[in-house]
């Protein structure tokens, strides 16, 4: 098949070809964001900075980066001003992930030092890219943040909103199949397992701008498979939630909440023999 520019079909997807801005570098920003980790935490880097010189040098070009890669969305003020306020919060964004890679060291036994976890545990990862994106979040940068969080989601398997609020020492354990929604609320010290999802009761567009993501207070965990759903849901501190859970509504803290399994264990002489069924 050949097509002509006569075409109708081809004109209205020219016509929306014009219409729209220049794609965005998804790309260039993800590779920023890569360099950023990597000079916040030289254990990622393929040649550290050796001189308090070279870190300021880098530090100065990659906002000047950010800033011409800034002028590519609609922002509430110039890409030089939101680039530089990003970077005024690097100190803080590394003492929150310093604390969020100790928690994990310290709560898992098969971790061996905080070089391991900062250069290799998915979650320190996807912590990371989340607290990045959830700067330009507050900054009101659109677009940007919800690329940055994708790119992390694709990489790890952990799908975090960058408009979730999530307090110190933050814990993701595996992490693979982890959703944690636009307004959950997470405080501080809480440890979340693979497969947990913090979502919606329901999904339709008139919740927009409503909370409707549920809170999780300080120091409680929630185990594998754990469903936890809406706005008004608070998990309170302390608390454990545990595999497999499906809970919408709010429990106490110091609670503890467990899906009590029926199984049947059974033996036989020919273990092929309970294997054979029909559908």
């Amino acid at each position: 098949m050949s097509f002509s520019s006569d075409s109708p079909f081809v004109r209205t997807l020219a016509r929306a070809h014009q219409q729209v801005a220049a794609a965005l570098p998804g790309a260039a920003f993800c590779q920023l964001t890569e360099q950023l980790l990597q000079v916040l935490f030289p254990e990622r880097a393929p040649q550290p900075l050796r001189h308090p010189d070279a870190v300021a040098a880098t530090l100065t070009q990659l906002q000047h980066d950010l800033a011409a890669l800034l002028s590519h969305v609609t922002l509430p003020d110039a890409p030089a001003a939101v680039a530089a306020a990003c970077m005024a919060r690097l100190p803080a964004l590394r003492d929150l992930l310093l604390r969020d890679a100790a928690a994990i060291l310290a709560a898992d036994p098969a971790a061996q030092g905080l070089d391991e976890v900062i250069t290799t545990y998915p979650g320190f990862y996807a912590i990371a890219l989340h607290r990045m994106a959830h700067a330009l979040y507050q900054l009101q940068v659109p677009r940007v943040p919800r690329l940055i969080s994708e790119y992390a989601h694709q990489r790890t398997g952990i799908d975090i909103h960058p408009g979730a609020r999530i307090g110190t020492s933050f814990c993701i354990d595996h992490g693979t199949g982890i959703v944690i929604g636009e307004t959950a609320v997470i405080g501080a010290h809480v440890k979340i397992f693979q497969g947990v999802t913090l979502g919606a009761l329901s999904v339709t567009k008139a919740l927009q701008g409503i909370k409707r993501h549920p809170t999780i207070e300080d120091h409680s965990v929630i185990y594998a498979g754990a469903t936890i759903l809406g706005g008004s849901t608070v998990i309170g501190s302390h608390s454990i939630i545990g595999g497999n859970v499906w809970l919408t509504e709010s429990v106490p803290s110091h609670s503890r909440v467990y899906h009590r399994a029926q199984l049947h264990v059974t033996r036989t002489e020919d273990p092929t023999a309970d294997l054979m069924f029909s559908i």
